[in-house]
């Protein structure tokens, strides 16, 4: 009966912003790479054993709805670290990668060659002419991220792993409140770096990827591994480099309330996996998908020895661990599918932007699972600022909720509308309707997802006037809601979906 009053008190205090110091949570973001909704055993994967990752929704929650704000990287995660949808402030394309100049021209000849082939393959279209040096594609300082809105509350402040938030060689993630990083600046980095020890790892190319070049060169800028503002050698594989790491930040700040960001580049391409992993795999026949597999089953792994670390220190019940993709599987990789939803990364049906997401904070709240209502990874902030008794900023909206409140009460929906946007591709969804919009394939769609949720079944004709209600929506949330791109796409995905090809600017 006492434990029961005091889990009482602590979620009245969630829900009101009073949080003592006794109370404050560490608090570990844990954001991976490319996950699809389907790829973890917790969401239906057969084929793969995930039982770490998977623990945080059984002793917490795992949320069969969730969005994310792009279905690129660097977009969504701006969404996240902020709380705000990131076209409120220009950021809705990738950032300007710098690779090993020896590989420019590489690069270059490889994206124009590639032409379009069955299987979901990817084509990149690169805007030849873009002077990309006369943009500036970093995060807004203006913006505030969660480690700079935890650390007036005495928080210690940690990143490990993909930045992607800005690409400008000055500008460092201690800039943006973190006081300690270990990190590399851009999309994507080699898990093993030449020279590589075949005996040990598998490295499997997929030359129809329009990733495929920068993915295997040298490390070297945007893919070099840092600590604080220095470049380091990592010689380790490096979805456990990170691992690591992570727990030696948790080591060093164990005594006090520590929020430390985890961002693993798994399962993003290139493809490399020990081949331990590799040979895990036993009822996958496709190579490609053998080798996914194998690097999502590290990945699980890596996860399992943080959650370890902090049961060994006895922090694990107050602890608030938040785990997410930052977009939907990468279909161009056939090595996922993101089934039974429909598409996949670079683009807005639901594969490319609907994710896996277990939220666990045994102080917070009891185990419960799933929860169906759709939730925002916008709303990551505003939990977290919650729970640790930390107000947010009044000089700018917010675009997520406090999540805990709605885990004991089924009756409230966190939220009625979503909005996305990537320059001339949209898609809005109010309630159980969603509209999509490519004004480049001159297509516009509504879907029911309650009846739909494959979105098989285009409703625009027989629906005018919801349709016309979503139009109007959308509209009015981008005149009221976003402002202009602070910097242009780049060059154009062409993404093959159910026998059709779409554009997407990234």
């Amino acid at each position: 009966m006492r434990n029961k009053l005091l889990l009482v008190i602590l979620q009245l205090f969630l829900c009101t912003g009073i949080v003592t110091a006794q109370t404050k949570p560490n608090i570990i973001l844990i954001i991976v790479d490319d996950l699809g909704h389907g790829d973890l055993a917790c969401y239906g994967n057969t084929k793969v054993r995930t039982p770490h990752i998977d623990s945080l929704g059984i002793k917490g929650v795992r949320f069969s709805q969730a969005y994310v704000t792009s279905p690129i990287c660097a977009p969504s995660r701006m969404g996240i670290i902020t709380g705000r949808y990131q076209q409120r402030f220009g950021a809705e394309f990738m950032l300007y990668d710098k690779f090993d100049p020896s590989v420019k021209k590489q690069i270059t000849r490889h994206l124009l060659s590639v032409k379009k082939k069955p299987a979901g393959i990817a084509t990149l279209k690169p805007d030849l002419f873009l002077d990309r040096s006369v943009y500036v594609t970093d995060m807004p300082e203006t913006e505030i991220t969660i480690a700079e809105m935890l650390k007036q509350n005495g928080y210690a402040t940690g990143y490990v792993g993909k930045w992607n938030l800005s690409s400008s060689p000055t500008v460092f993630p201690d800039m943006h409140g973190f006081d300690y990083a270990y990190y590399f600046d851009g999309a994507l980095s080699r898990y093993v770096d030449d020279p590589v020890d075949t005996s040990m790892y598998i490295n499997m190319h997929l030359p129809w990827a329009f990733s495929e070049i920068p993915a295997w060169a040298p490390r070297h800028g945007s893919t070099a591994i840092k600590e604080g503002r220095t470049v380091v050698k990592d010689s380790g594989y490096l979805t456990f480099s990170l691992a690591y790491k992570a727990i030696d930040y948790i080591d060093r700040n164990k005594n006090k309330p520590f929020f430390l960001t985890l961002s693993f580049n798994a399962p993003h391409d290139p493809f490399q996996v020990p081949k331990t992993y590799y040979n895990r795999i036993q009822t996958e026949t496709d190579s490609v998908r053998r080798v996914y597999s194998g690097m999502i089953e590290a990945l699980d792994d890596a996860v399992g020895l943080v959650l370890k670390k902090l049961e060994q220190e006895g922090l694990t019940d107050n602890s608030l661990i938040f785990f997410t993709s930052d977009n939907g599987g990468a279909t161009y990789t056939r090595a996922t599918d993101n089934a039974p939803l429909r598409g996949g990364k670079a683009t807005h049906f639901d594969g490319g932007i609907q994710v896996p997401f277990l939220l666990k904070y045994p102080n917070g709240f009891k185990p419960r699972q799933p929860y169906t209502h759709p939730v925002s990874s916008l709303d990551i902030y505003s939990t977290i600022a919650a729970a640790s008794g930390t107000a947010l900023a009044t000089d700018r909206p917010y675009d997520g909720v406090n999540l805990l409140p709605y885990l004991t009460n089924e009756s409230l929906r966190p939220h009625q509308d979503f909005f996305w946007r990537s320059g001339y591709a949209k898609a809005f969804r109010r309630g159980n309707w969603k509209l999509y919009v490519n004004e480049k394939n001159k297509i516009t769609y509504l879907f029911n997802l309650a009846d739909d949720p494959t979105e098989k079944n285009d409703q625009s004709k027989k629906q005018p006037d919801k349709l016309k209600e979503l139009q109007d929506a959308l509209q009015d949330w981008e005149k009221k809601n976003s402002v202009p791109p602070l910097w242009p796409s780049a060059a154009d995905v062409l993404i093959e979906v159910n026998g059709k090809w779409f554009r997407f600017p990234s």
